[in-house]
């Protein structure tokens, strides 16, 4: 995985102290925190377990002072469509709040981009909630293209 590291910010892998940071940037926003658990770091140690051992999974932080601001998860995906093409997809963006707005998101999403290209991916794709219309503009903002409709089915 291709850390990036310049004189105020570090992107690299996340390791298991990150965890509980990584779980408070997940819940600080309206749908996060209605979903996530701080409090119960168990289930977030199994998935970062999983998360680990699977080679095409990159589980990141932004750290800035010696402080996680931000995570994202890449994950990438071999596939037979598109003439046997290999496609990213973006999950799991957070910045935290006192750092938005200062271009870290750029940096993050730009990180992420080059990661997939490194990995030979000819496509980068993500899904945002419907409700974060500010998060859209800033993905239109760096050429992400709203070209499908999303469907889920909670199990």
């Amino acid at each position: 995985m291709g850390d990036l590291e310049t004189a105020d910010l570090t992107i690299r892998g996340a390791g298991a102290d990150d965890l509980p940071a990584i779980v408070a940037l997940l819940a600080d926003d309206p749908l996060g925190a209605r979903r996530e658990s701080p409090d119960d770091l168990a289930p977030y140690r199994a998935a970062f377990e999983r998360i680990g051992a699977d080679p095409n999974q990159r589980l990141v932080v932004a750290v800035r002072a010696g402080e996680v601001v931000g995570t994202l998860q890449l994950t990438i995906v071999p596939g037979l469509s598109r003439k046997g093409s290999t496609r990213s997809i973006i999950e799991a963006v957070r910045i935290r709040a006192d750092e938005r707005g200062g271009g870290l998101g750029t940096r993050f999403i730009e990180w992420a981009v080059e990661e997939s290209r490194r990995e030979g991916c000819q496509l980068v794709q993500l899904t945002s909630d419907a409700t974060r219309v500010d998060a859209h503009r800033f993905y239109e903002r760096l050429g992400f293209e709203a070209s499908h409709v999303g469907f889920k089915l909670a199990l």
